[in-house]
């Protein structure tokens, strides 16, 4: 199994509107084979020291199966059309892609 940990910068004023587009398209993700976990999160606020806070960044929790099932997400249709939709607020994307250790 990998995890993998997509932050997402989108621009002033339209996180919501990003977020309403991720969600939508949440349901397709979850069905496809080898997906185990997908959903957006947002940082909350704890007041723990070592925490950095960014209003702008939709972090994305991801787990799959396997690399394979990861790089067959990435050509789906309904990703491309998300990742059209969302493209004119979006101004980032950093993706780490995890094993346990």
């Amino acid at each position: 199994m990998i995890t993998v940990i997509a932050s997402i910068h989108v621009k002033p004023g339209h996180i919501s509107q990003f977020i309403d587009i991720f969600k939508s398209n949440v349901p397709a993700v979850l069905a496809e084979e080898g997906c185990i976990e997908y959903y957006p999160a947002v940082d909350v606020q704890t007041g723990l020291p070592p925490q950095e806070l960014d209003e702008k960044v939709v972090t994305v929790i991801e787990k799959w199966e396997n690399v394979d099932a990861l790089q067959k997400h990435l050509g789906t249709p309904h990703m491309l059309a998300y990742r059209e939709r969302v493209k004119e607020i979006v101004e980032k994307l950093t993706v780490k892609v995890l094993k346990e250790a």
